[in-house]
């Protein structure tokens, strides 16, 4: 997730009072914060914070995991998140003679977020959680503990094999895919998505077709230590998880061979982001100086920040946000800043005209003393023709010849800037010229910054071969006569 990451498609994320009671609910900080209300001076800790062994299983029991055997695991973890979070503070042990003697513990300031703080306060005391739980996730993992300590009983971290960077770097890619086939048009949406095919995202290169032996195995390997890391991320709230089937370790040997076409890819994991996981992910996305938008972002800001905003917004989401920076204002104020806002001749301002009247459309009625003030502008005129003619206007004057002109030019390159439907734009352009008798003389005189692209996109992509023919030409005039 590097800061030169390309914009991500905007998230829907749910309210930040119910993300926190999400985080509140999240199986391991609930447990966090049983034990932090437990601890009092009688809590023994050691040296590292950690409960003293003789505290576990009374630990375990407040939990509700004194039957459970790894009871006094699940109560090390909660516990050593509490410690994490400043749920629970430590007092060390003494020093000097009584250096062995065990430290105390009790609640901690951050104890008293969780019923007296704002949801945001949650959700910060949360963050600091799913840090930790990352920290463990890329952790070494220690199979074999007596071949890594040195002579001084300390670990010998060079014996290890261990790049901790590559380690956080790689789970920060697959949770950056994860999210990306999460948010996208067309991906994984709300539904999970297939443990190799994650996997695989990060190992298999993007232009190799049959994968090799060597490579399969990489991502068999990865596939087992992200099994690993999803069962240990799952506890904080940030995903969901079904686990790589047993049964199949059992079949193919220590670890299992990606899946084949004909076999059941929920045997091989299966990983979901929660709407809480989402909004950590994009957190930590945010942090590291990526454009993660999230559907609401700009409901505070201008309407020149809106329409660039929604630029590269699916369709849906665009509308989405643009209902929501309407909401609360006045029409009329808000049609004639939008109007305002669409004005311009660089490159974004076709898409911003576009975005513009299609946000006028939601206004309704009361935008129309606005759109009636830009009649006679040259980049707003055809636009708000059409607006009038679309909301019943009867006495809209007709346009001079050159308006209808700089329209349609504008209108395609809009078209061009929004990588939309190609069929659609196909049938735009041939609409276009078949309404307009000699339609391509009179375009390229058009004085617009885009008009040689659009005649040029337009000898691509009309299906009719003399009118693509007309329109090459058309664009060399252009070219010619700008001087470019």
């Amino acid at each position: 997730m590097s800061a030169d990451h390309p914009t991500l498609p905007p998230v829907r994320l749910p309210a930040d009072a119910e993300l926190a009671r999400d985080a509140l609910a999240a199986p391991l900080l609930a447990q966090a914060v049983r034990l932090a209300r437990w601890a009092g001076p009688g809590t023994r800790v050691d040296a590292g914070g950690e409960l003293v062994d003789e505290q576990l299983p009374e630990a375990a029991e407040v939990l509700g995991l004194a039957d459970d055997e790894d009871g006094e695991t699940w109560a090390g973890d909660a516990w050593r998140l509490a410690v994490d979070t400043g749920l629970v503070a430590v007092e060390d042990g003494e020093e000097g003679e009584d250096a062995d003697l065990p430290g105390r513990a009790g609640p901690g300031e951050n104890l008293a977020l969780v019923t007296g703080g704002s949801p945001q306060d949650v959700l910060g005391l949360w963050l600091d959680g799913f840090d930790a739980v990352f920290a463990d996730a890329v952790a070494p993992v220690l199979d074999d503990l007596d071949a890594i300590l040195g002579e001084d009983g300390e670990i010998d971290v060079e014996a290890l094999d261990w790049d901790p960077e590559a380690e956080a770097e790689f789970l920060e890619g697959v949770l950056g895919n994860l999210y990306l086939l999460t948010v996208s048009e067309g991906g994984a949406g709300e539904g999970p998505v297939p443990l190799p095919a994650l996997a695989a995202s990060m190992v298999v290169p993007h232009d190799m077709g049959e994968p090799t032996d060597d490579v399969l195995e990489q991502v068999s390997d990865a596939m087992m230590r992200l099994d690993e890391q999803f069962r240990l991320l799952e506890p904080i709230g940030l995903v969901e998880y079904q686990p790589v089937d047993e049964a199949l370790m059992a079949e193919e040997g220590e670890e299992p061979a990606p899946p084949v076409d004909d076999e059941d890819v929920t045997r091989y994991g299966m990983v979901r982001l929660t709407p809480l996981g989402l909004y950590g992910v994009r957190a930590r996305m945010l942090e590291a100086g990526v454009d993660a938008p999230a559907v609401g972002d700009l409901t505070e800001k201008g309407a020149d920040a809106l329409l660039d905003g929604i630029a590269g917004y699916p369709e849906a989401a665009a509308r989405e946000e643009t209902a929501a920076w309407l909401a609360g204002r006045d029409a009329l104020g808000a049609a004639r800043e939008l109007l305002h806002a669409a004005r311009g001749s660089d490159a974004g301002s076709p898409l911003r005209r576009l975005h513009c009247q299609q946000t006028l459309s939601l206004v309704g009625a009361e935008a129309e003393p606005a759109v009636r003030e830009v009649l006679d502008d040259a980049e707003l005129g055809g636009l708000a023709r059409v607006w009038l003619a679309e909301h019943g206007a009867t006495d809209v004057p007709a346009p001079p010849e050159s308006m209808v002109f700089w329209l349609a030019i504008d209108t395609i390159a809009a078209q061009l800037s929004s990588d939309g439907d190609l069929q659609e734009l196909q049938e735009l352009i041939e609409g276009l010229t078949g309404r307009h008798s000699g339609f391509f003389e009179a375009a390229w005189r058009v004085e617009h910054p885009a008009t040689a692209e659009v005649l040029e996109a337009m000898g691509r992509l009309h299906r009719d071969k003399t009118a693509a023919k007309d329109a090459r030409k058309a664009a060399f005039k252009a070219r010619s006569r700008s001087g470019s």
